[in-house]
């Protein structure tokens, strides 16, 4: 399979299918909702969503890996690199990383705003120092950097039907509505981190702080307060997601189903934590394989049906921000010049 989308996609040079294949493994073995979900895509636009997650995993790991015995100062170390590799990327300069030349060559191919790119490392560097948010707003700024721009790289290889400003704010949202599930999910592994990533203001209005989550989690007990906390927690991020799913059907029909399949698999992990009594403080809730399956199989209905309509509908503007149709495409029609083989392309 990883042949047929690497031809598809036109990746045609020996180290960029390298490169691509090596960050569709990473999102095999770590995403396994979002890769379900990608194998829904046009069979040319899913290696461009594993570099994407790729640079993205590779990143989150740096910082966040629990069974790495690295310092602080050995992860600062680790992102300076990876950061100094994608400016040389994005330069057009040679680069050993294969996540970063992937994800370099993506977003040269699709046009994506190199400050997406920017944005997110920061985040991820403020993981080093950062260990609590003592508002909303607090967490929405570091949320930006770590999950909304995800959703902004990923509307260029999705498509739209909209003008792409029009369809950004939503897919900015679906980005944060799967972020702050995962923080519900992993409330108990995050503390082993030292960090707690629920809004100070929001557990304080539950009468909860770090201390009484701590002693949750290493005692094993219940506390009604942390329960309230959490359900208001989940409360708000179902708002986020009731903003996004208005963003879907601005997606070009043939992305859509996988957009809607993740949107209900991460949105079943909220109702797995519910469902589980909000027990997140000392163990994972997960969605099991029959229903995530359940899921996969309608989205990959409407995902024919989408395709099969396609003579019918006529090619569908891939709209950039300026008007430019299909943009950034033109690299994949002229694979020899992506950027760290050959061409020098600069940031945007």
């Amino acid at each position: 399979m990883t042949a047929r989308e690497l031809d598809a996609a036109g990746i045609i040079h020996p180290r960029l299918r390298a490169a691509y294949a090596a960050c569709r493994r990473l999102n095999a073995r770590h995403g396994k909702t979002y890769f379900l979900a990608t194998r829904l895509l046009p069979v040319d636009r899913r290696s461009a969503v594993h570099a994407l997650y790729g640079f993205a995993r590779y990143a989150d790991d740096i910082v966040d890996d629990l069974g790495s015995q690295a310092g602080v100062d050995e992860r600062k170390a680790a992102l300076d690199a990876l950061e100094s590799q994608w400016q040389v990327a994005i330069q057009g300069g040679e680069v050993c990383e294969p996540v970063v030349l992937a994800a370099a060559d993506t977003r040269a191919r699709y046009r994506i705003p190199a400050r997406h790119f920017i944005d997110f490392l920061r985040s991820m560097r403020s993981d080093l120092s950062v260990t609590d948010y003592p508002t909303y707003a607090d967490l929405a700024a570091y949320m930006h950097g770590s999950a909304a721009v995800i959703g902004l790289q990923m509307v260029p290889v999705l498509g739209t039907v909209v003008p792409r400003p029009e369809a950004e704010p939503q897919a900015a949202a679906l980005g944060v509505a799967f972020q702050l599930t995962n923080f519900l999910r992993d409330v108990g592994e995050d503390l082993d981190r030292g960090r707690v990533y629920l809004p100070a203001d929001l557990l304080a209005a539950h009468g909860v702080d770090r201390d009484l989550l701590l002693w949750s989690r290493l005692t094993g007990c219940r506390d009604a307060r942390i329960t309230q906390a959490l359900r208001a927690a989940a409360a708000m991020t179902r708002s986020v997601y009731k903003e996004a799913e208005r963003g879907i059907a601005q997606l070009e029909p043939v992305s859509a189903p996988c957009v809607r399949t993740a949107f209900v698999l991460y949105r079943d992990i909220l109702a797995a934590i519910e469902s589980d009594g909000f027990a997140v403080v000392h163990r994972r809730a997960v969605v099991g394989r029959r229903r995530r399956l359940s899921v996969a199989a309608r989205g990959f209905g409407r995902a024919l049906a989408a395709r099969s309509s396609l003579p019918r509908l006529g090619r569908l503007s891939r709209r950039s921000d300026d008007g430019d149709e299909a943009a950034g495409l033109g690299a994949s029609q002229n694979p020899g010049t992506t950027v760290g083989i050959a061409a020098k392309r600069g940031s945007e």
